[in-house]
């Protein structure tokens, strides 16, 4: 079931009388901002095409340039049962994200993260509010050697990543893995330049490298454990293959991602 406007498209994952999970493109806003141009396309906008007499609510957010599983709510009672959800931590979310650098095998980042202050968006909040607990998970899946020189290093190295945020923050992911000097590859305002502009020159990719592909979670009406996958995309597997991870989302998440 799709619907097409522009260069965007609604790709639901999942559908049932209580739940839309869809597959949320990578420079697509989940919802107006000020800040956008009047009539840019947003991911609420198109479930308002497909959906016209239903009022659709909004459960969490994924940054624009973040992909991935996304879950909207069909009534206001199941959208407040899942946001408890979120804020008690019974969501389980999955990402993957291409780093800077060789990381560790697996490890767990607990690192306490301000709120990130927006003058514009709110310029009555408090810029100085206290560090947040953060928590996040994370496991390499694959590195590699470039043989391009970055800097004073005759060669690039990456990593791609399996990332499990057990809190919610903003920017968890990115200003985590900045923070063990892991910085994501495409990221405009916690990564580096160098590494962002060797991808865009060397392999044409624009994007941030992070996609949400996994939620799980026990529905809120019927009890059932639903595990909604979402494949990152032709565009993220014809670069895996360029940096030898060919089959790699498939061998780690099975038919599921195929």
């Amino acid at each position: 079931m799709t619907q097409l406007t522009e260069q965007y498209t609604l790709e639901i994952l999942h559908l049932d009388e209580y739940l839309i999970f869809v597959h949320k493109q990578a420079g697509l806003l989940v919802h107006p901002s000020w800040i956008t141009p009047p009539g840019e396309v947003t991911l609420v906008g198109l479930l308002k095409e497909q959906f016209p007499d239903e009022t659709i609510h909004t459960v969490h957010r994924l940054d624009k340039a973040t992909s991935g599983v996304m879950v909207f709510a069909r009534n206001k009672e199941v959208a407040q049962a899942l946001q408890q959800k979120f804020r008690d931590r019974q969501v389980s979310k999955t990402y993957l994200c291409v780093v800077r650098g060789w990381t560790e095998a697996e490890g767990t980042i607990d690192y306490a993260l301000k709120p990130v202050y927006d003058k514009f968006a709110d310029p009555l909040a408090n810029p100085d509010k206290a560090p947040k607990d953060a928590v996040t998970h994370f496991r390499q899946l694959g590195c590699v050697e470039l043989p391009i020189p970055v800097g004073k290093y005759p060669v690039a190295r990456y990593s791609v990543v399996e990332v499990k945020p057990e809190t919610g923050r903003k920017h968890q992911i990115r200003r985590h893995m900045k923070h063990i000097f892991h910085p994501l590859v495409g990221d405009t305002n916690h990564g580096e330049g160098r590494h962002n502009r060797l991808f865009r020159e060397t392999f044409g990719c624009y994007r941030l490298l992070l996609m949400a592909i996994r939620l799980e979670l026990t529905h809120p009406v019927t009890e059932r454990p639903l595990s909604i996958t979402a494949h990152p995309g032709e565009q993220i597997n014809q670069l895996f293959a360029q940096l030898g991870w060919s089959g790699l989302i498939e061998k780690e998440y099975g038919e599921s991602m195929q």
